[in-house]
């Protein structure tokens, strides 16, 4: 039997066990065990969340705490423009539009908007990346294409790659004054803004899904921007470790960025420090648990790989707490393959996530 075959056949039968939602059970050995850091759910003053009303006012205050040191966003534009480049059909009866849109205040960028033939308004998934052309499947890069292969199932995507087109020297909007990872939530919020705004899109079932870089511009624009229905994450690292090269949130391109001192790519070493608003966080006892928190109660799937291994379910009991509190359960989800690149399985199990949660 075919793997995706297999998968399907699983997924449908769990999906009509709404409590035993697939990739939600914690393993025993992570049961009840938090990885360190602030708890979401103590206020900045010490006391302790009781409540879903005392959690409206401790999300307020992380949000306050994480622009606050990461520096604040523009206004989030209503209706970004959208200039359509070319049109073109594809496989399956889906349109596929070269775009150039409105990313930020006096910045556009270049991307694409995949349209499946089906009719009546429909749930759409935002896509970054390094560059759009991957995830729709035009670069050959093998199972990256999430963009394509969702627009397959049924869904709008839209997907852009990084402002400026270099994600190590990203291009800020004049207007925005934040880090470049805040930045590109920013620009997630539009881009949430822009689909919504598409009479083909129902606004309540838009998700986004990134891996790696993109994976952390998912994290980032699912957590400071509420609308987003759900999210996927592929292994961009859910904590600060400062073990993992992969994990840089340290670096300028991210949250490091600090006008002050330029560091050298690589490891936090006392020779090579840390800097700018990820300095301030780490000094202060932040980590991204608090973020992650701020998705309660709308449900998540880290899709992880040699970043997120399992032992990153210490991380997501934070969150997992916090649904608890708020009467919900099987929101939290977690997959783990070996290495840090999505494979078949990986990527059939996000399709399947979406599939579950935005389609009625």
């Amino acid at each position: 039997m075919k793997l995706s075959l297999l998968l399907g056949l699983l997924a449908s039968a769990l999906i009509a066990h709404a409590d035993e939602l697939p990739f939600t059970q914690v393993p025993a050995e992570f049961a009840g065990k938090f990885s360190p850091g602030k708890s979401p759910l103590i206020f900045n003053d010490g006391h302790p969340v009781k409540t879903a009303e005392d959690w409206q006012k401790r999300r307020a205050e992380i949000l306050a705490d994480w622009h606050g040191i990461m520096g604040a966003w523009p206004a989030v534009i209503d209706h970004p423009k959208i200039e359509v480049l070319e049109t073109k059909q594809r496989e399956g009866g889906i349109t596929q539009r070269k775009i150039r849109i409105e990313i930020a205040p006096g910045q556009t960028g270049d991307g694409y908007l995949l349209l499946p033939a089906n009719e009546g308004k429909r749930p759409a998934v935002f896509v970054p990346f390094y560059d759009p052309e991957t995830c729709v499947g035009l670069s050959g890069k093998p199972q990256r294409d999430f963009a394509w292969q969702l627009a397959r199932r049924g869904f709008i995507t839209l997907s852009i790659g990084s402002p400026g087109g270099d994600a190590r020297k990203p291009v800020l909007s004049t207007a925005a004054k934040c880090q470049p990872l805040s930045y590109l939530g920013y620009i997630s919020a539009n881009m949430w803004q822009a689909l919504a705004s598409l009479p083909e899109v129902d606004a309540a079932r838009i998700g986004i899904v990134g891996h790696s870089y993109g994976g952390k511009w998912s994290l980032f624009g699912s957590c400071l921007w509420d609308k987003y229905a759900c999210a996927v994450w592929s292994d961009p690292g859910i904590v600060f470790d400062e073990t993992r090269g992969s994990i840089n949130y340290q670096e300028p391109w991210y949250i490091g960025l600090d006008p002050a001192l330029t560091r050298k790519s690589g490891l936090v070493t006392p020779e090579n420090p840390r800097t700018g608003p990820y300095k301030t966080l780490i000094e202060q006892g932040h980590d991204l648990q608090e973020l992650e928190a701020l998705m309660a109660p709308r449900p998540f799937l880290v899709s992880g790989g040699a970043e997120d291994p399992p032992k990153r379910w210490t991380v997501l009991n934070h969150a997992i707490a916090v649904n608890q509190l708020l009467g919900t359960t099987s929101r939290v989800a977690m997959t783990n393959r070996e290495k840090h690149d999505p494979n078949e399985e990986s990527n059939e199990q996000i399709y399947r996530f979406f599939e579950y949660w935005l389609k009625p």
